[in-house]
């Protein structure tokens, strides 16, 4: 059994394999669909760790990958650790993403550096909201995945209809390539459906695998569910289609090289099962990563031209493991560790040595490349190259994550930026003692730094440092982690929701700017309209120059964008930022001594204060997409609590006595909301929510913010006083 687990292990960490021996794999999941078990276990087959550990262990170690002792703590992984392991002469890195939904940044970053991953499912929950989610940053980042049903030991495990939803919920057209051999307690092992053959995991902790024949009782199973898998296949795949037109038998091999075709085409989606937890099911689908996700050389990286993403022209980067072409990497994760900052990038082109100088595209700096570590959660090992495909980290580079490096300072070449979603939730944030300011601003400083969703900003009104992120939780666990990695314990103010305002509908303006008061004059007159944006495009702000002929001069356009950009800031109605309208410069007049920048900055900024009067204003709030999951005697009250909280229930389902209750609720009435959840629930609900979109408030709902908003900066006397007059 030794054995089996050492000569996996026979290959040198250090060496450099074929570009076709590697493998950039995610595994990606919904919370508690156990993919960091699987990744400790897959850590473990490898030869990687010496011991298991459990999640939420009891032995307090926690898992390997989860290596920040917040991430124990909780159970949930917050940070995509990059291990690197070795599987039948095959170097694989995996990179163990977070489910939470406040985390998504780090999975959208997770999946920019892949070139495969693995989709876990709980063979009792199935698809669920996360799932969603991680299904839909798959797709925009075009990820060919395999899909793992996990804890096949649980009560109420039915692998056929989670079966059912990737297919119908997640769209793919997928099938089974296992059969599960009992379930629940029952579970002995699986069926390889391809190659006809029954598999047991057997050992300590299953390392060895046991191939026999296929159990009689289940043969018939076996040979329909193969015929079904041909069939799908055969569907996308034309190779395979012909044979299963012409009626020939497809050989074993046949099947296997089209499943691999489909699945790189992103038309098959191949489903294993398994159980991390006992041990079984997780080497078969570490061959089917070997055999069915692509290698750097098969999936097509592009690089924009020139900085300039909207006309920059793509670029195939080349995969080739040798100097031929300039090296390029992307930073995709940044880590201030023990030693200064840690740099996670992705080599995507050439190769990069100790030694070289590598520059920055965004900031063009230069920086000398003193070592080059691979890692294994949270221990490292020094290399001398790295080449593309390698996933490695370097020290002391100041950047931004998502920014791209090259050795050639003449190369303009950026990988084109990451999506990164709007904040929705912000709250006040303040050190408790004043001593440890300079801590806090570091903390601040680095984590805006790493995660381009967590934002920072100071309110001058009410002298307040102000975070804002992707939910509650995001930013609690912020502030957790400056009190344990900076020693400063931070106080949360109340949460608050950002809002903004739009216009109903378009407004004209026509400002003359004009100051004489001895020595050079201001002059400047601005004509045109503001109007709202269509509803998809309500969080933008867009300024069109539709000025002809000399009236204003194009020197002085970016003036009055400036100007309009300012008054942005801050709305009339409650003070939020405006969004969703569009200014659009008419015309104009100059004057040829006294027209200046500043005059035009200053007139754009009446016309817009012009608008605030005349127009008709609405403030528009964050909608979330939630989903309750609860027993189904709760069902009626969860409905409640939600229409309570102005929901719209978009979808309900039951399924074994729990029900799946998805509705769109405005943020500014979820507060509170895990509390009344777990006490109506006797603490078996759970919810998940994502921003969805933002939409119009109610009428009541404006009138208060809006009174709030003037009372808090004294325009109106509270409501309180005037009734004792």
């Amino acid at each position: 059994q030794e054995n089996a687990r050492s000569l996996s292990s026979l290959g040198k960490y250090g060496e450099h394999k074929d570009l076709d021996r590697i493998r950039n794999i995610g595994i990606s999941a919904h919370i508690d669909s156990g993919k960091t078990t699987l990744t400790e276990r897959i850590l473990y087959y490898t030869g990687r760790i010496e011991e298991m550990h459990e999640v939420k262990g009891k032995d307090n170690v926690g898992a390997t990958m989860d290596s920040m002792e917040l991430e124990r703590q909780r159970g949930i992984t917050i940070q995509s650790a990059a291990t690197y392991t070795i599987w039948k002469d095959h170097n694989i890195n995996i990179i163990d993403t977070p489910g939470h939904v406040d985390f998504t940044v780090e999975v959208e970053r997770a999946l920019r550096v892949l070139d495969g991953a693995i989709l876990v499912l709980c063979a009792v929950g199935g698809v669920q909201s996360q799932t969603l989610t991680v299904n839909r940053q798959m797709k925009r980042y075009q990820v060919p995945c395999i899909a793992f049903i996990n804890k096949l030991d649980r009560l109420g495990a039915n692998p056929y209809r989670v079966l059912s939803q990737i297919r119908s919920k997640l769209g793919h057209n997928a099938a089974l390539l296992q059969l599960p051999i009992g379930l629940e307690n029952e579970t002995k092992g699986v069926i390889d459906i391809i190659s006809r053959k029954a598999l047991y995991f057997e050992g300590e902790f299953g390392v060895v695998v046991r191939e026999d024949e296929i159990p009689k009782e289940m043969r018939t199973e076996t040979e329909e569910r193969r015929m079904e898998l041909i069939e799908h296949v055969s569907n996308v795949d034309e190779i395979l289609g012909e044979m299963f037109l012409e009626e020939k038998v497809p050989t074993e091999n046949d099947v296997i090289a089209a499943v691999r075709r489909s699945c790189l085409k992103r038309c098959f989606t191949p489903v294993l099962l398994g159980t991390a937890l006992k041990n079984k099911g997780v080497q078969p689908l570490l061959d089917a990563a070997l055999r069915y996700l692509p290698c750097p050389g098969e999936v097509n990286n592009y690089a924009f031209l020139n900085n300039n993403e909207t006309e920059g022209e793509k670029i195939l980067l080349n995969p080739a493991r040798d100097g031929s072409n300039p090296f390029v990497g992307l930073a995709f994760k940044l880590e201030a560790g023990r030693f200064g900052q840690l740099t996670y990038l992705r080599c995507y082109q050439g190769i990069l040595s100790k030694g070289d100088y590598i520059f920055s595209v965004r900031t063009r700096k230069k920086v000398r490349v003193a070592r080059l570590v691979r890692l294994h959660a949270n221990q490292m090992e020094d290399v001398d190259e790295v080449l593309a495909g390698d996933i490695f980290a370097l020290f002391g580079v100041d950047c931004a994550s998502g920014d791209t490096f090259v050795t050639d300072p003449k190369l303009q070449l950026t990988m084109e930026s990451m999506h990164v979603p709007d904040t929705v939730v912000s709250m006040s944030i303040s050190p408790v003692n004043q001593k440890d300011r300079d801590n806090f601003s570091k903390a601040v400083a680095r984590f805006t730094k790493e995660d381009p969703t967590f934002q920072y900003s100071y309110d001058a009104d009410n002298k307040e440092t102000i975070v804002s992120g992707m939910g509650e939780l995001h930013l609690e666990i912020y502030a957790q982690r400056m009190e344990r990695e900076y020693n400063c314990p931070v106080v949360l103010g109340k949460p608050k929701v950002s809002f903004r305002e739009t216009l109903v509908a378009p407004c004209s303006f026509d400002y003359l700017h004009k100051k004489q008061s001895g020595g050079a004059g201001q002059f400047a007159r601005v004509t045109g309209v503001i109007e709202p944006l269509p509803a998809q495009q309500n969080t933008q702000l867009i300024f069109k120059d539709e000025t002809s002929g000399p009236n204003v001069p194009k020197q002085f356009i970016p003036g009055v964008k400036r100007g309009f950009m300012t008054m942005a800031e801050k709305g009339l109605l409650s003070g939020h930022k405006l969004s969703g309208v569009c200014m659009k410069l008419q015309d104009g007049a100059h004057h040829i001594v006294d027209s200046s920048e500043l005059a035009f900055f200053l007139a754009a900024q009446g016309a817009v204060k012009q608008v605030f009067e005349d127009g008709c204003w609405q403030i528009l709030e964050p909608i979330m997409m939630v989903e309750v999951n609860v027993p189904e005697e709760f069902q009626g009250v969860v409905i409640g609590q939600l229409n309570k909280r102005h929901g719209i229930i978009t979808n309900i389902e039951g399924t074994d006595s729990w029900a799946t209750i998805t509705a769109e609720v405005p943020l500014n009435d979820m507060f509170g909301y895990v509390g009344e959840l777990r006490s109506s629930t006797q603490g078996k609900g759970e919810f998940t929510m994502e921003y969805s979109r933002y939409s119009p408030t109610l009428p009541e709902v404006q009138e208060k913010i809006v009174q709030e908003y003037q009372e808090s900066q004294g325009l109106l006397r509270p409501q309180q006083k005037k009734k004792k007059n």
